[in-house]
């Protein structure tokens, strides 16, 4: 939680039982079993099951990776959205398979799958100082970097959050964070196939590789000094660096973070969660560096 006050205890688990495959379940042709290693050598972003509607879309639109099979549930109402996902799936040539909707469902990792689900490629990763390079328009990096960030929904929305506002790259930690679940890809609406990551080793030491890079980074702390509406900015690159819900951020990633800002508040409620306040400052460093 972010805001004034005490720091309630941290949350510890990195997924949520829905996200856990399930011995029992049904899955999708080609999906890899519990516990097998598949996509990157270097830190197994995951994402290999996309579910719901505008992310299966997004899976497909982007051509990133290669999509292997669409599942649609039998008897969904039609609409617009279901139809660009099929007229996609056959521009790649991506197997559309229409199954009973109790098949589907159990296949799902998450609560609502809108009748929609795809299995891909993993996610690839990049190396760090792959994200410290200007874009293809030149521009400096806008970099997200989450800390101990353990619910897949809060990462899928400070994902979404941060590709609306322009961030170019991710950064998350091996260890102490969700990684790319379906729970992750469904929060993220697609946000996941339109921006880099790299996974590290660790938060603290990464802060450090940016500095050398020239990333100014911005930590993000409800007991900061300092408000985010009086960060000055222009064009440089920059890291923004959020916490897990809860315990924030750590201690030596605070005192790796070139400065601290907090988001200030002015009503009756003393905090937001890590969703909201991530959102607030990603569009706020968007709309300093413009």
């Amino acid at each position: 939680m972010l805001g004034r006050g005490p720091a309630p205890a941290p949350v510890s688990p990195a997924r949520t039982p829905r996200d856990r495959p399930r011995g029992h379940r049904p899955r999708p042709p080609g999906s890899r079993q519990p516990g097998s290693r598949r996509g990157s050598d270097r830190g197994d972003l995951g994402g290999e099951q996309v579910e719901g509607r505008r992310a299966v879309r997004e899976l497909l639109a982007a051509g990133r990776r290669r999509a292997r099979e669409v599942w649609v549930a039998e008897g969904v109402d039609p609409s617009p959205l279901l139809e660009e996902i099929a007229f996609l799936a056959h521009e790649r040539r991506v197997p559309l398979r229409h199954v009973p909707r109790a098949r589907l469902e159990a296949a799902a990792r998450t609560e609502a799958p809108q009748g929609v689900l795809a299995h891909a490629e993993a996610l690839p990763d990049v190396d760090l100082d792959e994200l410290c390079r200007p874009g293809p328009d030149g521009g400096a990096p806008f970099l997200l970097v989450f800390d101990g960030v353990t619910d897949p929904h809060n990462l899928g929305a400070l994902l979404r959050s941060g590709v609306a506002a322009g961030a170019t790259g991710a950064i998350l930690p091996r260890h102490r964070a969700a990684h790319v679940t379906p729970g992750v890809a469904k929060a993220a609406a697609g946000a996941i196939e339109h921006i880099a990551m790299a996974v590290v080793a660790g938060v603290p030491s990464a802060l450090r590789s940016l500095a050398g890079h020239g990333v100014w980074t911005v930590g993000l702390d409800p007991g900061a000094p300092s408000s985010l509406f009086e960060l000055t900015l222009a064009d440089q690159a920059v890291a923004l660096v959020l916490g897990a819900e809860g315990s924030g951020l750590s201690k030596l990633t605070r005192q790796r973070c070139e400065v601290l800002v907090a988001v200030p508040m002015r009503g009756a409620v003393a905090s937001l969660n890590v969703a909201a306040a991530g959102a607030v400052a990603c569009f706020e460093v968007a709309r300093r560096r413009s």
